[in-house]
Order: C-alpha cells, then structure tokens, then sequence
C-alpha cells in the first residue's frame, strides 16, 4: 500500500507510525483508517518489530473523526455512527491493546475525541507539554467512544472520568501526569528524542515478558484476585520457559547486559 495520510518505517526492531493529515489536525478519514490498519497488519505479522511508537505530525497528535468526511445535513439520512465506530475505530483500539508488543505513544499536540482515546489506548504515553486532552464528544450530542468509557475511569476514577467526558474542557498534559492519565509529560523539543530513546529501549528488553505483563494487566480490570492469581502463574509459567528468562538469569549470573530476542 502507498501511504498518503501516514508515514510507516520500522528503524531497527522500531515501527514509527505517524499521522500525516496536518491540515485536519490528523483527523480520521475512511483512507486513514485504511492505512492505519494496513501498518498495524504489518506490526502484528512481523517479528522483527518489537516495539511500536505512534505520534503525529503539526499542531496536532489527532482530532478524532474528521467531521467533513460526513454529511450531516438537516435534510439528509442521518450517518451510521455506530457502523463507523464498530469497523474503524473498535478495530483500531482492539489493535492497540491487543499487541503482545509495547506500544509508545508520542503526542506532540492537541488529542481529541477519538484521538485523545487512541492516545490513551497506548502503553505509555508521553505528552509535550503543548499538549492537550479534550473528549469533546458532548460538545457534538454524542458519546464517548474508542474505549474512552472504559480507559478514562480505570486511568482517573469516575468522578474526573465524568468530568472530563460530560464538560468536554481542556486537560492540559501538566494536568494528565498529575491525574495519572499519562505516564510523563515532557518539554516540547524533546519529546520525539525521548519516546523514541523509550521505544528503542523496549525494542531491547524481554518483549514476550512484557506482553504478558500486557495482557494481565488488561485482564485485571474483570478478574476478581482469585482469577488474577491463576493467570499470572500461567502467565509466569509461560515467561518461565522463555529464551528471555534463561538470558536474563544468566546475564545477572556473569554481571553482563543481557541480550534479549523476545522469545
């Protein structure tokens, strides 16, 4: 596929995705959406890729769904947002979450809407300070979607979670570390150095450890302690067994760097 609305490269064991809609703020068109889940294919299949960083490009990491790719006229068929969100958006957030790899998000400016909840989908989000967080959706008569209903009040709690969706303000990327929504806020011209020296990190670590981490952490939010329990001894016996685990050992044995390949 010849990406227009994105860029794709992988850089060592690093996939970079960026948006490239500047104009719009990289608001979603159906030919973004399309691009977006031709490269998180790419990531899923290939495993030389460990660790996914996601940013945009302009003033903007994303505004969400881009309002003119729709018609919505009085005189007009009201849009089947609920078809929209269920083939783009849902996929897209399933992707995200899903990846048994890290997944870094870099948001270089304002996040809103659909955009402020991939952001957040992400494992660890860095913001530049310039950064924002605005749900916006009430703003329009609609509802918060891209899992924003799910991931706002686990990150924040219900109280602010009800704040953030129903006035629709702005959160600035000071106030997102201070609530936890965010692992860590940085200054604007360094914020592609950093995620990036981040995802090149993870790229390096154990990466099958750390998407089981992943996917218990994300189990956690339904399982009682009982259920949590018996899925991290499967998940350790897993880890246990790895090329990772015996490297790891091994490297603290003989007081060298481990060389970990995520298997």
């Amino acid at each position: 596929m010849i990406f227009e609305n994105i860029s794709f490269e992988s850089r060592d064991a690093v996939a970079v995705l960026t948006l490239k809609r500047p104009e719009s703020l990289n608001s979603f068109n159906d030919a973004m959406h399309a691009e977006v889940r031709h490269a998180m294919g790419q990531v899923w299949e290939d495993p030389s890729i460990r660790c996914l960083l996601l940013t945009g490009t302009g003033r903007g990491f994303c505004a969400g769904q881009d309002l003119s790719d729709r018609t919505v006229a009085p005189d007009s068929d009201a849009p089947d947002l609920g078809a929209s969100v269920r083939d783009n958006y849902n996929p897209l957030i399933r992707s995200i979450t899903e990846l048994e790899k890290p997944v870094v998000c870099a948001v270089n400016g304002v996040a809103a809407g659909a955009g402020a909840n991939i952001a957040l989908a992400c494992d660890i989000v860095l913001a530049a300070r310039s950064a924002s967080f605005i749900q916006g959706f009430s703003k329009i008569g609609l509802v918060p979607d891209s899992g924003g209903t799910w991931t706002l009040p686990r990150l924040v709690g219900r109280a602010r979670a009800m704040g953030m969706t129903m006035l629709s303000g702005r959160i600035t990327a000071e106030q997102a570390e201070h609530w936890g929504l965010i692992w860590q806020m940085v200054e604007d011209d360094e914020l592609m150095d950093q995620a990036t020296a981040l995802a090149t990190h993870l790229s390096t670590q154990p990466t099958l450890g750390l998407g089981l981490t992943k996917k218990a952490i994300n189990a956690s939010a339904v399982n009682e302690l009982r259920q949590q329990l018996e899925l991290e001894s499967d998940y350790q016996r897993t880890a246990g067994h790895s090329g990772d685990y015996r490297e790891g050992v091994a490297a603290f044995m003989e007081k060298r760097s481990p060389e970990f390949k995520g298997s």
